[in-house]
């Protein structure tokens, strides 16, 4: 045993009454660490006058564990090492040997793991020499073994890491916070496992103790069992523990750095990864100024990731490469290795990876796979995969490719298709076009089970993107099969599937409460999904941080800025799916042609960079091949939209016969590249599935015959099925600031026996949605406003603000025929695996069969003329398409308002 003694601890004495508020500060930190605040500072400042080393020691400690919550850990560390120098000159090992441990952890977050390491060795021998029934060290053995723990788990020693976490959970009492630091650690390293079971049994015991100890402990439980809710599947339950987090981080006063990198982490998986990348960046900034340089590595990987799955390959690379510097420096394998694999990812991607990158991602596989990160050492070997492909080595390929799919299995789903793309690549490396096929129909299979289970169109659209190279595989072996009735299947099991299912509109949003959290302990490790579950301890009350707060909402339609908006996003997140529309078999060749009477079907796809087309029509079906033309088709697009948008409002006469030139040529180079090669009869009536950057193209000045677009022939056959119903009236609204709109609906009510007509100042936004969810026809003359970054937030001004799709959406509006005679009303934006997102998709998928709009912005006078020719022609019985087709052909095209709605107005659906 070592001695140690103070200079005055007599009974009584102010020594002895400043010597117990020192000591009681170690449970402080650990209950109530923002009560404790102004006792350390007291201790610190008493001890100091008084001479009184032991309580000093305890002071400084206690207010540098503080520094550290607060995202200081220099600070932290600074004064950690006074603390030690002033136990080691009074002799006081037991104080001295805590404040090493507390040392321990600052300099882990400051990335200095040797440093860390060495302290808590240090820490440990003294424990040791003291014995276990010592009280001066009573607990202190349990902690520094969790502490190692984390150290093993931050390197990548995953096996190493969860021996001691099971001897920690198993050695301490049941009400010790090491309990709950240890089951939530855990449980982490369990879900690197794939281990789910076990792993939530450990969180639970996490979030259950966390809860019976106070608020110091609360935030990492729940990011933990978030993690593991949202990879298998129990996603609202999930978001809910991420809400409950972020409030409990916010009570306990601790940094959100790590809370937005759990945050960017969910938002990826979910692949919103717009959000993912706002909250990756703001994580590494928070964490970077407060010098957390461990979680700062990860919070890099992150973000590169994200910047990645973007598009954004350069940036990508840049922050992988600093996070493998970082790493390595902090001598952390598992994190270096994750960085190589997306610098390899990156450079793969720009086509400029080559034989060193695969030795490095085959190395970094293997040691992955080893440490037990087993989704990412199967990432690894995919990449690996691919980049032997590249360089010809074709037997490496199909070795790597097999390794991916083998540690893929029982992954979360992204995990697991994965696993199923690199299966179907070592197929297609061996010309088993049967076995390539197998593997996709089970991946897409999987998702569609994930994807039904979404609350939101918006999350089935963008979860519809896991599947995309599986989708875009299968069509490949399909194409070169030759059968149109196989590859118009094969598009349709992939095409638009999110909008098969639609959320009812009476469901009021969850409101979160807030949970406490922050101690000095090991933390949590890694960079997890977090996410949220109402718990009966979490108190009701309290306001969560401004980015994460819900909002309640109500039955009626809620008119959001872009803050409310993003609130009302995430509150819908959160309520459990009710499937509107069951799910459909995918329609036969013949059942389509029936469903066309007489009409052209064309559906569009893509795989490898070519588009193909699929033509049914009356007297049989056959396959196109458009070729590697997407960028061009792009280009020309972008080029037209920009010069119609000129047109709208332009500067001279000479701008606007320039303007009118380049609309010209790419509108003839967009029909010679889309529509000439099909070989269809000019005057043929079509309906086109478009594909891509095809949903934003000008179908109807692309064809001389009346079109309708639909997201896929299902939904336009389903279309056909909502029949007209007697005794409803037409119901015409003018939006507020608009010229020309009071006018437009004026001019409409004679062309219709039986109207409703809400003008500019009458259309707020609770009767519009009553007047037009359920009429055979409306009409909307507003202004239309797109948000490309976020279409489900695209708008249409009402006399009381903007009303969002989602609103419309969510509150069930679907009249038989809508008319959208804003801006933009017809501009869906794309998304990975065939999914699109926009009005004209959210109105279809409610049960709306026909709708025109435009996909840019509109003259907003002249189009007046277009909508009296089009109003009159469904007045006489015309379909949306033909009525569409008629009313473009009495336009004036020389002028170039004219022009502008010749081209931008589109039909969609069969009404």
């Amino acid at each position: 045993m070592l001695p140690e003694m103070s200079r005055d601890t007599a009974p009584g004495g102010a020594r002895a009454d400043l010597l117990r508020e020192a000591r009681a500060l170690r449970t402080a930190l650990d209950t109530d660490p923002a009560g404790a605040r102004s006792d350390a500072v007291r201790v610190v400042a008493a001890a100091r006058t008084l001479g009184e080393p032991e309580a000093l020691a305890w002071g400084l400690r206690a207010v540098a564990v503080l520094h550290r919550h607060d995202g200081d850990p220099e600070s932290a560390e600074r004064l950690l090492g006074e603390a030690a120098r002033v136990a080691r000159r009074a002799g006081l090992a037991a104080v001295g040997a805590w404040v090493l441990a507390s040392r321990s952890v600052a300099r882990l977050e400051l990335g200095r793991t040797a440093q860390a390491r060495s302290d808590a060795m240090a820490a440990l021998a003294v424990v040791e020499q003291h014995g276990a029934d010592d009280p001066r060290v009573d607990g202190l053995r349990a902690r520094l073994h969790l502490q190692l723990a984390v150290m093993d788990h931050n390197a990548g020693r995953l096996a190493r890491a969860e021996a001691r976490y099971r001897a920690v959970a198993r050695d301490v009492a049941a009400d010790s916070p090491d309990l709950v630091r240890a089951a939530n650690n855990l449980a982490l390293v369990l879900v690197a496992r794939t281990s789910y079971v076990e792993a939530l049994h450990w969180a639970q015991l996490a979030v259950d103790g966390a809860a019976r100890l106070g608020p110091a402990l609360r935030s990492w439980p729940y990011l933990t069992r978030a993690l593991i809710k949202v990879h298998t599947g129990r996603l609202a339950e999930g978001l809910r523990d991420l809400e409950a987090a972020a409030a409990a981080s916010q009570r306990a006063g601790q940094s959100s750095g790590e809370y937005y990198l759990e945050y960017a982490d969910t938002m990826r998986e979910l692949r919103l990864l717009p959000e993912a990348a706002v909250a990756g960046r703001r994580a590494l900034d928070e964490l970077a100024r407060a010098g957390d340089g461990l979680v700062e590595v990860d919070a890099r990987i992150s973000l590169a990731e994200t910047l990645l799955l973007s598009g954004d390959a350069e940036h990508a690379a840049e922050h992988a490469a600093a996070a493998r510097d970082g790493a390595r420096r902090q001598r952390r394998p598992g994190a270096h290795d994750r960085a190589v694999l997306v610098t390899a990812q990156a450079l793969a991607r720009s086509e400029r990876a080559g034989v060193p990158e695969l030795a490095s991602v085959q190395r970094a596989a293997i040691r992955l796979a080893a440490s037990g990160e087993l989704a990412a050492a199967a990432e690894a070997h995919l990449v690996g995969g691919r980049i032997a492909v590249a360089v010809g080595a074709r037997r490496r390929a199909a070795a790597r490719f097999a390794a991916a799919a083998d540690l893929a299995r029982g992954g979360p789903l992204s995990v697991r298709l994965r696993g199923r793309v690199a299966a179907a690549m070592a197929a297609r490396l061996a010309r088993a076009d049967d076995r390539v096929l197998a593997q996709c129909r089970a991946g897409l299979r999987d998702l569609a089970r994930h994807r039904a289970a979404l609350p939101t169109m918006e999350l089935r659209a963008l979860a519809s993107g896991h599947g995309a190279e599986l989708g875009e595989l299968g069509l490949e072996v399909v194409v070169r099969g030759g059968s149109p009735a196989a590859v118009l299947r094969w598009m349709e099991q992939t095409r638009a599937a999110a909008l098969g299912l639609a959320v009812p509109d009476d469901r009021v949003g969850v409101a979160v409460g807030n949970p406490e959290g922050a101690s000095d302990a090991p933390g949590s490790v890694g960079s997890a999904f977090a996410v949220p579950s109402r718990d009966p301890d979490v108190p009701d009350g309290a306001t969560p941080p401004e980015d994460v707060r819900p909002v309640v909402r109500q039955r009626s339609v809620i008119v959001a800025d872009d803050e409310g908006a993003a609130h009302a996003r995430r509150s819908a997140w959160l309520d459990d799916v009710e499937p509107r529309h069951p799910a459909r078999a995918v329609p036969g060749l013949s059942t389509v042609r029936s469903a066309l009477e007489g009409r052209h079907l064309v559906e569009l796809g893509r795989y490898g960079g070519d588009l193909v087309a699929v033509v049914v029509g009356p007297a049989g079906a056959r396959v196109v091949e458009l070729g590697h033309v997407e960028a061009e088709v792009a280009g020309h697009l972008r080029a037209l939209v920009f010069a119609l948008r000129r047109m709208v409002e332009p500067s001279s006469a000479a701008a606007a016969a320039a303007s009118r030139r380049s609309a010209d040529m790419r509108i003839a180079r967009l029909r010679a590249l889309l529509v000439e090669p099909l070989s269809l009869p000019p005057d043929a009536e079509l309906v086109v599935v478009p594909v891509g950057v095809l949903h934003g193209a000008p179908w109807s000045a692309l064809h001389d015959g009346p079109v309708a677009l639909a997201p896929s022939a299902a939904t336009w056959m389903r279309t056909c099925e909502r029949p007209a119903r007697s005794g409803l009236p037409v119901v015409l609204v003018a939006g507020p600031d608009l010229r020309g709109a009071q006018d437009e609906v004026e001019a409409l009510r004679s062309l219709h026996p039986d109207v409703r007509a809400l003008g500019s100042g009458r259309s707020r936004a609770q009767d519009v949605v009553s007047a037009v969810a359920d009429a055979d026809l409306a009409h909307l003359a507003c202004h239309g406003s797109l948000r490309s970054d976020n279409p489900m937030f695209s708008s249409v001004l009402l006399a009381d603000g903007p009303v969002t799709v989602q609103e419309l959406h969510r509150a069930g509006v679907a009249p038989r025929r809508l008319v959208l005679a804003s801006c933009h009303s017809g501009a869906d934006v794309a998304y990975a695996g065939d999914e699109v997102l926009g009005l004209v998709s959210a109105m279809l998928s409610q049960g709306t069969a026909g709708v025109v709009a435009s996909i840019a912005a509109v003259p907003d006078v002249e189009v007046v003329d277009l909508m009296l020719a089009l109003h009159r022609r469904l007045a006489a019985g015309e379909t949306m398409a033909r009525a569409l087709h008629g009313a473009r052909g009495e336009i004036d095209r020389d002028t170039p308002a004219g022009f502008v709605n010749w081209c931008t107005f589109s039909a969609h659906g069969a009404a």
